[in-house]
C-alpha cells in the first residue's frame, strides 16, 4: 500500500499520541486527502535533516496513524492528533515534486500481549509518574500499567533517551526484551550516565 510518509524527531508506536503543526503546504496537502480517503500515514524518525524542509533521511520502520482530531491553533498552524496503530516496514520509497514523501509499507506483526514481570515492578511506576504531565495527560491516552507492550511503548515514547535508542526499541518486536532494555536505560539515567 502506498501511504504518504511524515519524517519527524519524535517516535509514536501503537496506541500512542501526539500532537502536531502542520504549516508545509505539503503535509496540509496530505492531510485533506487523508481525510477525503479515510486513511492515516506514517510517522518515521528522522536520521537526518529536518522536520521542515526538502532534504530529510528516515529510517525505514515507524508506525501507522490515524487522525483522530484536527483543528485551527492559536498561533494560525493546522494543528492534528494522530494515534499510532501498527509498526511498518517501509519497503520502498520516493518523494513527489512537492517534496512529500511517499512510501509502500509492509504491517509488521503484532506483539504479543504479556503481563509486565515482577523484576520490572518499577517501570509501571515510573510510567504513572510521565502520565501526570498535564501535557501528557491532556493526550487522553489510555494506558494498561500490567500491559508489558503498553508500558515499554508509552515510555519508549515519553523517556528523554537520543533518537538512536528510542529507534532500536521501536523496531524490538518482543515487549519483555524492551522492557529490559528501558530498565538498563532508566538505571543509567539515574546513575547520571
Amino acid at each position: 500500500m502506498t501511504v504518504p510518509l511524515f519524517p519527524l524527531n519524535s517516535i509514536i508506536l501503537p496506541r500512542g499520541r501526539i500532537p502536531l503543526q502542520l504549516f508545509e503546504p505539503r503535509y496540509i496537502d496530505m492531510l485533506k486527502q487523508c481525510l477525503k480517503d479515510d486513511r492515516g500515514f506514517v510517522v518515521v524518525l528522522l536520521r537526518e535533516g529536518g522536520e521542515a524542509g526538502r532534504a530529510a533521511s528516515f529510517f525505514d520502520t515507524g508506525t501507522q496513524v490515524r487522525i483522530i482530531d484536527f483543528q485551527q491553533l492559536e498561533n494560525g498552524l493546522l494543528g492534528i492528533t494522530v494515534e499510532g496503530e501498527a509498526k511498518v516496514a517501509i519497503t520502498r520509497r520516493w518523494q513527489q515534486e512537492d517534496g512529500l514523501h511517499l512510501g509502500e509499507t509492509e504491517r509488521l506483526a503484532d506483539e504479543a500481549r504479556s503481563h509486565v514481570p515482577e523484576r520490572f515492578h518499577e517501570l509501571p511506576s515510573v510510567l504513572r509518574a510521565l502520565f501526570r504531565h498535564p501535557v501528557v495527560r491532556d493526550l487522553g491516552m489510555a494506558v494498561d500499567y500490567d500491559d508489558a507492550r503498553d508500558v515499554g511503548w508509552r515510555l519508549t515514547e515519553l523517556l528523554p533517551l537520543d533518537k538512536q535508542e528510542k529507534q532500536r526499541l521501536l523496531e524490538l518486536q518482543d515487549p519483555l526484551e524492551r522492557l529490559a532494555r528501558l530498565q538498563e536505560l532508566l538505571e543509567a539515567l539515574e546513575g547520571g550516565g
